[in-house]
């Protein structure tokens, strides 16, 4: 699932992210490209809080019905541009693969594991988040 985010840059400041269907959720970056990596994991954090509170975060809308939102429209003729961001949040349970590496691969992966404090799953997990939101 998408959400639609809107990306906005003021002078003088970062840009600036916010999502016309996730109240409350925000991100930043000094760049286009980590404005929009950082939007990845502030929606999937803010999710994520939002339903461990026991509350619901409302469904994606589709990109026609974003641009009927009037906040949407005045951004984007103020500059604003929208973009796609994947919602990359925990299904709440983990599920046993097997995958074929090299070796000489998985040493380097524990090895970076290690370095971070996380186990071989937790990193090729965040690998892999990074890898689909980038």
């Amino acid at each position: 699932m998408h959400y639609v985010a809107v990306i906005e840059k003021e002078p003088d400041s970062a840009f600036g992210v916010w999502f016309p269907d996730v109240e409350g959720c925000f991100s930043a970056g000094e760049t286009v490209e980590e404005a929009v990596t950082h939007a990845a994991a502030a929606l999937r954090q803010h999710v994520e809080a939002v339903e461990s509170a026991g509350r619901h975060v409302p469904a994606a809308r589709g990109i026609d019905d974003v641009l009927l939102d009037k906040e949407v429209t005045a951004s984007l003729e103020a500059g604003a541009v929208l973009f796609a961001v994947p919602l990359l949040a925990d299904a709440g349970r983990t599920v046993r693969i097997n995958i074929s590496l090299d070796k000489a691969l998985v040493d380097q992966i524990d090895a970076a594991a290690l370095a971070r404090g996380l186990t071989r799953s937790a990193f090729l997990a965040q690998a892999a988040r990074e890898k689909i939101s980038g």
